[in-house]
């Protein structure tokens, strides 16, 4: 079966899901939280992220109580997102980053973003997108770049290379929102390692490029 029909695929996914959002938890008064619960999110689920967030912007209020406090207080509260010891260094740092360079605001071009501590191209997409409304590059995580494989929009493991196939084959309008409706249909349907073809409602167009089998839900 060829590729799916780009302008196809995201016309379909804005229909089921005419809602986006991102399901991390953050204060919109104090932008930097959602750019730590990302950074929080790498190798870890939104919903444990979410579970540990309001303790740590409890005990941690703003930014300069990540550069004054141990960075044992740190570790302590983000334990439970893994690799917690490289994630406490990458937001403290980040946190003094901001204060000195960035006059305590999260800055809004690509470059600035990947220059602070722990945060790559995805977490700069995520943050240009959600605080800016930019569209400059195309989220991908590993839920976006095993359905953009399935579907045959690439054929690429590497996120950049995914992210750039994704761009020429998707309208720029659409990668920011485009992102957390594509996450969502990665949990809902095209899982891994065995996603849910048979009660999919792309499943008549969709190649299934590297799904060797798949779940039949009977419908009741």
């Amino acid at each position: 079966m060829k590729p799916i029909n780009p302008h196809i695929f995201t016309q379909k996914i804005i229909n089921h899901y005419p809602k986006e959002k991102c399901h991390l938890h953050w204060d919109e008064k104090r932008p930097w939280t959602l750019l730590f619960a990302v950074i929080l999110s790498a190798q870890c689920t939104d919903k444990r992220v979410n579970m540990v967030t309001p303790k740590l912007f409890q005990e941690f209020p703003d930014l300069p109580s990540f550069v004054a406090k141990p960075i044992e207080a740190l570790e302590n509260i983000i334990k439970p997102t893994g690799f917690y010891r490289n994630k406490a260094k990458n937001i403290k740092k980040c946190a003094e980053t901001l204060l000195l360079k960035h006059n305590g605001k999260v800055p809004d071009a690509m470059h600035d973003l990947i220059n602070l501590q722990g945060v790559g191209r995805k977490t700069a997409n995520v943050i240009l997108w959600n605080l800016f409304k930019k569209n400059i590059g195309f989220v991908v995580d590993t839920h976006i770049g095993r359905i953009s494989r399935r579907v045959g929009l690439t054929r690429h493991i590497n996120p950049v290379k995914v992210e750039q196939d994704l761009m020429k084959k998707i309208s720029q309008d659409q990668w920011g929102s485009l992102s957390h409706r594509l996450i969502q249909f990665g949990r809902d349907f095209c899982k891994a390692p065995m996603p849910k073809c048979s009660s999919c409602f792309l499943q008549d167009m969709c190649p299934k490029r590297g799904v060797k089998k798949w779940k039949y839900i009977i419908k009741k």
